[in-house]
């Protein structure tokens, strides 16, 4: 067996190999890049670049690979040898600083959301020091940002990086306000719980809408679904095992922290978890991990399905985005304090965080809008598309305590006067988890679980930094210029609670009466689906803001929205297309065929006897040939409609379209297919039903 500490990380150049590969001159400029994001050295990075590639290639490495994250969702790279001609005729393996700090793909065919021509197809990558270069199928792999030409964003990571800036300059204002001298930098600090299904790989591939859409698209649900609950957090299944003992040993390879596994509610449904770390690493380990698990899971004979939605009737799949922030000298600035120096301000940033999901909750709606993810949120197994906050009945007694002026009841009975009395000491957990809350406060984190489970969570955390920053500017603005800080800091807080304590809510957010609630008594935002959200990126609050900190220019956050919208499109018409010709095709055929069977049986009975009723077979197929007949016309529909949304030229016009004339001509088709699909044999049924693919893993 395999000693786990000996092998952790063994395929990252990560900072144990950096101290033991590079001389110290080298090693901690290179840690000033790292922790203070100072410019690189060019004599640095060719040092970096050599023993960087002497250790890969002592590996077994033969190639490298700048890893970037473009607009499409997944990550990209191209590969190139170490190999260079020697002038004997051999190779000599070599690797420059130039190579590893920038490459150059051709960008023409990723998406730009119009900021650039497709004749224009140059793009950059540069060398993201911060997240650990990693082997992966003998090629190295160097995480970079990506952009274009002209210097225009085409991936995720560049936004990432300056939100988590942004962030971490204006919660340095606020912590010289509080004595803290010796922080350098902020950072976000994030752990995502990956969801996702295994089914088998035999049964996948007769599944059209599984291979072209990532989820069913037909499917009546069997006698029994997730209603025992019975699997989750069951025993885990042999063949399951394995393929989570091989997936963990792959990812702590690559020093990818994967800490918790389990059965999720429903059938055939898991969950992986890892320990938090830095919001950019943690995305590239979430990226590496879903691309891993795919692998893993071929090996083993699965196929791992990550879309929100694979199963109608049955629980979705999530990806719950931790959230924290932290000083790099190691506090939690989230996490309460034990004296009123503490408290106070551990409650300034409760109160930004607070200030920031009510002023840009569009914002954080929109960075998990997907048209997989609109299928998902609302629909009781995940939180709903209104946006709110939970912080348990303690904090908001507490904060409630604060507006009014009044003793808090939890404690000692005082009138809280922040950096003058002290407040109780906070237990991490005061209260019960509420897995209803698209963002709840768990003790010195917030979890937001409105992210889906095939989603990039940079989308999620760009928005959440950039937000937090702003309230965190507003505050430090006021702040600063204050003559008496303790009076200002009780009043600013004062003040933000009142003003935005609509968005807290610590009751059952699946409860039909808190979606009225929320909108017509509160004014929260419900922005059910991606043509709803996706277009108030554009608004001009939301523009200043994300402008104003540096994080996108208003062309790349038009670029997004079109992006993201025509994602949207394509995808239901990917759907409604499938859709059709798997009824023309299979349903249609398979339900013909029955029927014949039928008729011919009907044939012979009544021959053989004479006034036979032959009631089954005569009202069966009677009902058999009205539901093919709705079949046909419900097939022509879909198709009707897919063209009449493929004419239209503008994004936010057709996604709307597709939305509201496409989606519920493929519900409509499906209800009828589905209810063939109960009166159908068996064996004439053209793929595997939901029975054989949740409950088909030995």
């Amino acid at each position: 067996m395999k000693n786990l500490p000996d092998y952790f990380g063994c395929l990252v150049f990560d900072e144990r190999v950096m101290k033991a590969k590079l001389p110290p001159a080298v090693y901690n400029s290179l840690k000033k890049t790292i922790d203070e994001g100072s410019s690189l050295d060019p004599d640095v990075a060719n040092a970096v670049a050599v023993a960087m590639k002497d250790w890969a290639v002592e590996r077994g490495a033969t190639h490298f690979s700048h890893w970037f994250q473009p607009l499409t969702g997944i990550t990209a790279e191209k590969h190139d040898s170490f190999i260079t001609p020697s002038p004997d005729g051999g190779v000599i393996m070599d690797f420059s600083g130039k190579e590893l700090i920038k490459g150059e793909p051709d960008a023409s065919s990723f998406p730009s959301g119009g900021l650039r021509a497709t004749f224009e197809a140059r793009g950059y990558t540069t060398w993201d020091p911060t997240s650990y270069a990693f082997i992966k199928d003998n090629t190295l792999c160097i995480p970079t940002a990506f952009c274009s030409y002209d210097g225009q964003m085409l991936d995720k990571k560049i936004p990432l990086l300056r939100s988590m800036q942004a962030l971490s300059k204006q919660a340095l204002r606020i912590l010289r306000l509080f004595g803290h001298t010796d922080v350098r930098c902020v950072r976000p600090l994030v752990g995502p719980e990956q969801e996702y299904f295994l089914i088998d790989k035999e049964l996948y591939s007769k599944r059209r809408d599984l291979v072209f859409c990532g989820r069913t698209l037909f499917g009546a649900m069997p006698p029994k679904g997730q209603e025992l609950e019975d699997h989750y957090f069951g025993a885990i299944k042999s063949r399951v095992a394995a393929f989570m003992a091989e997936l963990n040993e792959e990812l702590w390879k690559l020093g990818i922290l994967a800490k918790t596994e389990h059965n999720e509610v429903a059938p055939s449904q898991h969950e992986i978890a890892p320990i938090y770390s830095t919001a950019n690493v943690a995305t590239d380990h979430n990226q590496l991990t879903m691309e891993i698990m795919q692998k893993v899971a071929l090996r083993h004979g699965f196929v791992c399905l990550l879309h929100e939605k694979p199963f109608e009737g049955v629980n979705g799949s999530g990806k719950h985005n931790n959230w924290s922030i932290a000083t790099d000298t190691g506090i939690n600035l989230l996490k309460p304090g034990e004296t009123p120096h503490e408290n106070a301000q551990f409650l300034l940033f409760l109160c930004a965080v607070i200030k920031a999901v009510d002023d840009y909750q569009d914002l954080l709606r929109l960075s998990v809008a997907t048209a997989g993810n609109d299928h998902r949120l609302g629909a009781n197994e995940a939180p709903p598309a209104i946006v709110s906050v939970y912080l348990g009945e303690e904090l908001t007694a507490i904060l409630d305590a604060i507006e009014h002026d009044k003793p808090y009841n939890g404690g000692e009975k005082k009138v809280i006067k922040l950096g003058v009395d002290a407040l109780p000491k906070i237990p991490r957990d005061t209260t019960d988890r509420n897995r209803t809350s698209p963002f709840a406060f768990t003790g010195n984190k917030f979890e937001f679980r409105m992210v889906g489970s095939s989603n990039s969570i940079a989308c999620a955390n760009i928005m959440l930094n950039a937000a937090v920053a702003e309230s965190l500017r507003i505050f430090a603005d006021r702040l600063e210029g204050a003559r008496d800080f303790k009076a200002a800091l009780q009043e600013l807080i004062k003040e933000t609670i009142k003003n935005h304590k609509r968005i807290i809510f610590n009751g059952n957010c699946y409860d039909e009466a808190w979606a009225k609630e929320a909108v017509e008594a509160r004014g929260l935002l419900n922005l059910r689906t991606t043509p709803d959200a996706l277009p108030k990126v554009l608004d001009k609050k939301n523009v200043d803001m994300l402008t104003l900190h540096g994080i996108y220019s208003p062309a790349e956050l038009r670029s997004r929205c079109e992006i993201i919208l025509e994602n949207y499109c394509k995808t239901i018409n990917i759907e409604g297309r499938t859709m059709v010709q798997m009824a023309r095709q299979e349903i249609l055929p398979a339900v013909e065929a029955y029927t014949k069977e039928l008729a011919d049986t009907l044939s012979a009975k009544t021959a053989a006897v004479s006034g036979l009723d032959a009631k089954y077979e005569k009202s069966t197929i009677a009902t058999l040939s009205a539901l093919a007949d709705e079949i046909h016309a419900a097939a022509d529909e879909l198709e009707a409609s897919l063209a009449k949304c493929r004419a239209v030229g503008e994004v936010i016009e057709a996604s709307c379209a597709y939305r509201d004339l496409v989606l519920p001509k493929m519900a409509a088709l499906r209800a009828v297919c589905d209810k063939a699909e109960t009166l159908t044999a068996k064996k004439y049924w053209p793929f595997p039903t939901y029975g054989d693919l949740l409950f088909g893993l030995k």
